[in-house]
């Protein structure tokens, strides 16, 4: 599934929260895929209604499909396996498990009177 709602910007180095979808268009455990600052980003709702984000691409592959990967726990972990090599990653560090070298961005995200919201990543808030 592939969420756009194009109603705000992100602008680069500001700290601005773009509208992506309401809670209850996501799926529980299943990812979800949102254009935000025109960059994809992958969605993950919890099964306690948690949302977590991270950047959309493999960076094995450099195609967008993590948000089509399978949502796991790793030791307590919250995970998402890609699904060409199953690499998988921490939904909230954006490491990489099985190559701790490698990383992916993560998204802060907030669900504000049911809509959830997604900022910048780190790299492109301002200090």
């Amino acid at each position: 599934m592939t969420i756009l709602d194009p109603t705000t910007d992100l602008g680069v180095g500001e700290h601005t929260w773009q509208d992506v979808c309401s809670l209850d268009a996501l799926t529980v455990d299943r990812g979800a895929a949102a254009l935000v600052g025109g960059k994809a980003v992958a969605l993950f709702r919890l099964d306690d209604d948690e949302v977590l984000a991270v950047d959309d691409v493999d960076p094995f592959w450099g195609v967008s499909v993590l948000s089509r990967g399978l949502v796991g726990c790793n030791g307590g972990t919250d995970t998402v396996a890609s699904p060409l090599h199953k690499q998988r990653f921490d939904l909230r560090t954006g490491v990489c498990l099985d190559d701790p070298a490698v990383t992916v961005a993560t998204w802060p995200v907030r669900v504000h009177l049911g809509r959830v919201e997604v900022g910048p990543p780190a790299s492109l808030r301002s200090p």
